[in-house]
């Protein structure tokens, strides 16, 4: 019982709501890797000389030091690569699916999950056209969508979109320099 307890005030003092699954990976996976028919996880583990470049790039390491890129193929062709990628703030977590082009470029980003409370603004952000405004980036580019949606949204789902820049920079940095090779720059 005490721990019980303990667990909800941790919580409420935490001010994080439970996740919710906003797109499943499986459909994530569907409408970001449209085509293929075989896939295959190709997990990095990460050297510290490796962590300090990603650091350096963008202010970020994998928390486990593992980044593991999805990768769809269809007739022995490779069809594009994803990544989930998470992001925390206060709010709690949020998690991203990017998806890959074969030349580098971003094939379009989802949020698949959220918190309760992240949800609606998120949506908000999501219905203004955010994750339109990553497709065809070049992972070299740094991601603008927060800024283009903002004028036309609140400000807590101004700031879910910047979150969500955040997330698809740092997955930018880790195809860049760990899987692409600088493709699509």
């Amino acid at each position: 019982m005490k721990t019980l307890v303990f667990g909800a005030v941790t919580a409420a003092l935490l001010h994080i709501t439970p996740t919710v699954i906003l797109v499943k990976r499986q459909d994530a996976v569907a409408q970001l890797l449209p085509g293929a028919d075989n896939f295959a996880a190709r997990e990095l583990h990460l050297s510290s000389a490796d962590s300090r470049r990603l650091h350096d790039a963008v202010g970020w390491e994998p928390p486990d030091g593992v980044v593991t890129f999805y990768v769809g193929h269809h007739n022995e062709q490779v069809t594009g690569a994803l990544m989930f990628m998470r992001v925390d703030c206060q709010h709690g977590p949020l998690e991203l699916a990017i998806g890959y082009e074969p030349n580098g470029t971003i094939r379009g980003v989802e949020v698949t999950k959220a918190t309760v409370e992240m949800k609606p603004w998120i949506m908000e952000a999501l219905h203004a056209g955010l994750a339109k405004q990553y497709q065809g980036l070049r992972v070299g580019q740094a991601p603008s969508g927060a800024e283009k949606v903002k004028p036309q949204i609140g400000a807590m789902p101004g700031y879910m979109a910047e979150l969500i820049d955040k997330g698809v920079m740092h997955a930018n940095a880790a195809y860049r320099l760990f899987y692409g090779g600088g493709n699509g720059r």
